[in-house]
């Protein structure tokens, strides 16, 4: 009784806080921490690529700590940051470091074409032959990642599914 009178009215207003969230945003928990609330439904990405049979846990996150290694290289801060999250690091998320870098659809677009090109010059296309038809998201699909969150940090956050 008294458990009841204490947190009835807590345990309510947690559920009403849940169930405004939406299904979307409760499967997500890095909403609100990492990037603000996708402003549109994920772009679903139909892969040409299927992900490698030695695709794993370590393998996406050396994956994405080369990537950030290389960037760190340069010599100017870098304008994004890269990492992996999930229990099997499946999702890759990009955040903007800097205002007005990644800010628009537009510009995460821009940025994915850019990946693109600069996937196609890895030794594994070269090798599967695949250069000028895989794109950024075959490469993450091909490491097993299986969602790809791109935002600013601040108000904008564009999702795709690796399907």
């Amino acid at each position: 009784m008294q458990f009841s009178r204490r947190f009835g009215p807590l345990a309510l207003a947690a559920f009403l806080l849940l169930s405004l969230v939406g299904p979307a945003d409760a499967a997500d928990r890095y909403i609100g921490y990492y990037y603000p609330p996708p402003q549109s439904e994920p772009e679903v990405y139909e892969a040409r690529a299927t992900a490698m049979a030695e695709a794993s846990r370590n393998s996406r996150i050396g994956f994405v700590t080369a990537i950030a290694t290389e960037t760190r290289k340069r010599p100017y801060p870098p304008p994004a940051t890269i990492f992996a999250k999930g229990d099997q690091a499946q999702k890759l998320i990009i955040v903007a470091l800097q205002d007005g870098f990644i800010d628009t659809i537009y510009r995460a677009r821009a940025l994915f074409a850019d990946m693109t090109a600069q996937a196609r010059l890895l030794p594994i296309f070269q090798e599967m032959g695949v250069q000028d038809y895989f794109t950024f998201f075959d490469l993450a699909k091909l490491l097993g990642f299986e969602e790809i969150t791109i935002s600013n940090g601040r108000d904008f956050t564009h999702q795709v599914l690796l399907k």
